[in-house]
């Protein structure tokens, strides 16, 4: 067992909560950022608010959905994200009916619930369902945006004829729980940092700016080789034909050995409280020391750091602090 998580945890200047994974940060109208990621225990789902971003650490964290006792939706509750999505919230996460590996894979599949409250902290959320794709294999972080008033979601997936965990994919919405399609792919793992231990695209986040629209995600296993890449396409592109995304071949965010900072990945986008700085959240852990499956090892950190922008009107995120 490793004994210096915490402690190492704390050196992490950037650090905001100890064990939350995929994390994912949304700044509302109301001037309020809204919190929800992984817990340890993959059972529930939690959301907390706050005024700040340094805040989110001390803010009450309120549950807002809990796995079912048996079902499609019982077991391994991952990245679950918060959406407002024409006037309610949403949030979108992956569930599995048991914790069963079946041909080197999870049983994953994506679900959504809503909320029709101003606050979702507040009110109640109703199961809307499966996200049904164009084949019924392993699925999970999806992630929604709207461009030129379409809603578009994002996510990742096995496809049973590509070899690898996941690739990343992306459809037209009917309504946040209802893809209308077509189903495009825009990347799969094929370079030496996104296939090493596990062949995997995901953890796909959206960055609009400067006349494009980027979309981040993580590869390799969740251990110190996660890292994360970058796509990009012009804004006034066909966001449905492959050939407008482009992809990086390195990774734009990685290990940082001299930080002793590993495996940073499944990140989301904000912005200060002002909104004159953009922010990266992510998390990250602080030793490479995993007994067993790195899923099993709850010491994944959210943090969060600022980044710039490069003069090719691409983001520098830098390295994690």
């Amino acid at each position: 067992m490793v004994h210096v998580t915490i402690d190492q945890a704390k050196k992490a200047k950037n650090l905001i909560i100890e064990q939350r994974a995929d994390p994912w940060v949304y700044k509302h109208t109301d001037g309020y950022y809204y919190f929800t990621a992984s817990v340890p225990e993959y059972d529930l789902i939690e959301v907390r608010r706050s005024k700040t971003i340094i805040g989110i650490a001390e803010a009450e964290p309120v549950v807002a959905w809990r796995r079912h006792e048996t079902g499609p939706m019982s077991n391994l509750i991952w990245a679950p994200e918060l959406h407002y999505i024409n006037g309610s919230w949403y949030i979108y996460f992956a569930a599995a009916p048991s914790k069963e590996i079946v041909d080197g894979l999870f049983q994953h599949r994506m679900f959504v619930i809503e909320n029709k409250s101003a606050n979702p902290l507040e009110g109640t959320w109703e199961e809307k369902g499966q996200v049904n794709t164009d084949w019924d294999s392993f699925a999970l972080d999806a992630t929604s945006f709207n461009h030129n008033g379409q809603q578009y979601l994002v996510w990742a997936q096995k496809d049973p004829e590509i070899r690898g965990n996941s690739n990343l994919y992306i459809a037209p919405l009917e309504n946040p729980w209802t893809i209308k399609g077509p189903q495009i792919m825009v990347a799969k793992p094929e370079y030496d940092w996104e296939t090493i231990g596990f062949w995997v695209n995901e953890g796909p986040a959206v960055l609009k700016r400067n006349g494009r629209i980027f979309i981040s995600f993580s590869g390799s296993a969740t251990d110190e080789n996660y890292a994360m890449g970058l796509l990009t396409a012009d804004e006034n592109s066909d966001l449905l034909n492959p050939d407008s995304w482009s992809k990086t071949m390195e990774p734009v965010f990685k290990t940082c050995y001299g930080t002793g900072q590993y495996g940073p990945g499944h990140n989301s986008f904000t912005v200060s409280e002002d909104g004159s700085k953009d922010v990266i959240v992510y998390h990250v852990r602080n030793y490479t020391e995993i007994v067993g499956d790195p899923l099993y090892d709850p010491n994944r950190h959210t943090c969060a750091k600022e980044f710039t922008w490069n003069p090719d009107g691409t983001p520098d995120l830098g390295f994690p602090e």
